[in-house]
């Protein structure tokens, strides 16, 4: 059980992990052992995503999520599985952490009639100042 939140609570049989042969540092260790972690996280059809939070999910993984709805992470930064195993996890919940919190509704509001005054005062005063800065033009 992995929990994200106190509402989402994900099964370890809804995740698949496969590991890869990870390339850069490793020596030798690196053609024979395969430490890199590929996690799929089907979210289209798992039942503790609620439909808002799948779509904010979809939005933020972006080309990390395939057509069918599967979220394919893969962690190779580590030498070890294990290591990759967890940073993995830890991409996956922190991912759904974030799309679990609702954007706030933003109330579309108008400036005061004090702040269109200022801001035009302050632009007569810009264009004096500019106006000043011309060539003087002899009479």
């Amino acid at each position: 059980m992995i929990r994200i939140t106190a509402n989402i609570v994900l099964d370890d049989d809804e995740i698949r992990e496969s590991f890869i042969r990870a390339s850069g540092p490793g020596g030798q260790n690196v053609n024979k052992v395969e430490t890199a972690v590929q996690i799929r996280f089907d979210a289209k059809n798992s039942p503790n995503l609620s439909v808002p939070v799948y779509e904010r999910l979809a939005e933020l993984a972006g080309q990390k999520m395939t057509k069918d709805g599967v979220l394919v992470l893969t962690a190779s930064e580590f030498r070890s599985q294990d290591r990759n195993r967890k940073t993995a996890i830890d991409r996956l919940t922190a991912l759904i952490r974030k799309a679990a919190v609702a954007p706030k509704y933003r109330r579309p509001t108008k400036p005061t009639y004090s702040s269109k005054l200022k801001r035009l005062e302050k632009k007569q005063q810009r264009g004096g100042i500019k106006k000043n800065r011309r060539r003087v033009e002899p009479d």
